[in-house]
């Protein structure tokens, strides 16, 4: 069992030292011998973020398709692409996702996209911890979803097949308007007798809710609810347009919430989503960046500062999601959503810690850190990242990361060329 030690570094206000022991914080305090020594004098440890909902092999199409509204977005600009995609183009688009997250301390992702084998294969390779869910879209043909359902189950024994603890199978049914309602009861007969986790978009526009109430005669959450898919171990993204009732409904039945902020902006999801609300009843939430289309990064302190800025606007109210909240929902609520053990850097917990130097001008003074990471801070800032108790970034430097850079940038080249 290898062992990492964090030496001098700082942790709420003193400093100390971290010892890990395999993937899990150890002890906290005393100075042990260990495989590999960090020296962190001056620098800060923080948990490593949590990003609750992105489709990481899109980062091949960052910058492909701006400023265009979500349906032609979809319609007329990335499902024509997806089409062509190879298994070895989602290799390598979640590689660069892989090396883009690390570089900016993000440990844990939560995925939905396709070819999830071959994500997870990258995810492997770079040592972060994945959930992953193979994206299912039947557009209410019977034959495709057959045909779909048979990919999810072969992915997802794959997944499993690799025996790896920080890479999770989940299903990835991906919005109520491209999955037909008995795909949709099958799904949660597969969660309920297999134990998945379900990950989904809801109430992400107001034509996705106006559509539901038109064909179903209810809202998105209600609809869920009735087919049984609304539980502790699901996770919806967006929730812009979600109303009292439906978080109600989200409440009662545990569903947690992944708040994506920059892709709703940049896409005019047109309502915030209400975080305020949410809070109050209980929801456990977390941040996503969503894909690194639509966003079009997945540097979490940068979502962290957005999320902020975006509830105290809507709400014409400066003291809403404060900076500790901000920070709690990248890191531990993402966490808490996904059932792990981490979010805390503290004894017991999974080893995935960053190191931060707060030696920059944009850190300086240091009044309040928490205020520094969520309202100053970019990913850059962090100096070295450890995922699982191995040491992934140091120095900022990622192993392979030139190969990664030249790879991934000819595949997505290749990839909108291609007839």
């Amino acid at each position: 069992m290898t062992s990492v030690l964090l030496k001098d570094v700082q942790l709420d206000g003193e400093t100390t030292h971290v010892y890990v022991s395999g993937n899990r914080i150890e002890e906290i305090g005393k100075k042990r011998e260990a495989d590999t020594v960090l020296e962190c004098k001056g620098k800060v440890a923080l948990p490593g973020m949590v990003n609750l909902h992105t489709h990481a092999a899109m980062a091949l199409f960052r910058g492909f398709a701006d400023d265009v509204r979500l349906q032609d977005w979809l319609e007329r600009k990335i499902w024509p692409q997806e089409a062509k995609m190879t298994p070895d183009d989602v290799y390598w688009g979640t590689k660069l996702a892989c090396l883009e997250m690390i570089k900016t301390g993000t440990t844990t992702f939560n995925d939905m996209y396709f070819h999830m084998d071959h994500a997870a294969k990258a995810v492997k390779e770079m040592g972060l911890r994945g959930f992953l869910a193979e994206g299912f879209i039947d557009l209410g043909i019977a034959s495709r979803a057959k045909e779909q359902f048979k990919q999810v189950d072969e992915v997802n024994r794959k997944i499993e097949g690799m025996k790896l603890e920080r890479i999770t199978p989940v299903l990835g049914p991906h919005a109520i308007y491209t999955v037909s309602e008995d795909s949709w009861r099958r799904f949660g007969d597969l969660a309920d007798k297999k134990g998945f986790m379900t990950h989904t978009h809801l109430s992400e526009t107001k034509r996705e809710v106006e559509e539901c109430a038109a064909r179903y005669g209810g809202r998105p959450a209600a609809y869920l609810e009735k087919l049984g898919i609304l539980a502790r171990s699901t996770i919806v993204a967006h929730g812009c347009w979600l109303d009292p009732s439906e978080i109600e409904l989200l409440a009662r039945s545990g569903t947690k919430v992944a708040h994506c902020p920059v892709s709703n902006l940049k896409l005019a999801a047109g309502q915030v989503m209400p975080f305020p609300a949410l809070h109050e009843a209980g929801v456990v939430m977390g941040l996503g960046t969503d894909g690194p289309a639509s966003n079009n990064s997945l540097d979490m302190f940068e979502t962290m500062k957005v999320a902020a800025l975006i509830q105290k606007f809507a709400h014409n109210d400066p003291t809403v999601l404060p900076a500790k909240e901000a920070f709690e929902l990248a890191s531990l609520g993402g966490a808490r959503a996904l059932g792990i053990d981490a979010g805390l850097v503290e004894a017991g917990r999974l080893a995935d810690i960053l190191v931060v130097d707060p030696k920059r001008a944009e850190l300086t003074p240091r009044h309040d850190d928490l205020s520094n990471w969520v309202y100053s801070a970019h990913g850059n800032v962090v100096d070295t990242v450890i995922c699982d108790g191995q040491v992934l970034m140091k120095g900022r430097r990622v192993k392979g990361e030139g190969e990664i850079l030249e790879k991934a940038a000819a595949v997505a080249r290749d990839l909108v060329t291609r007839e």
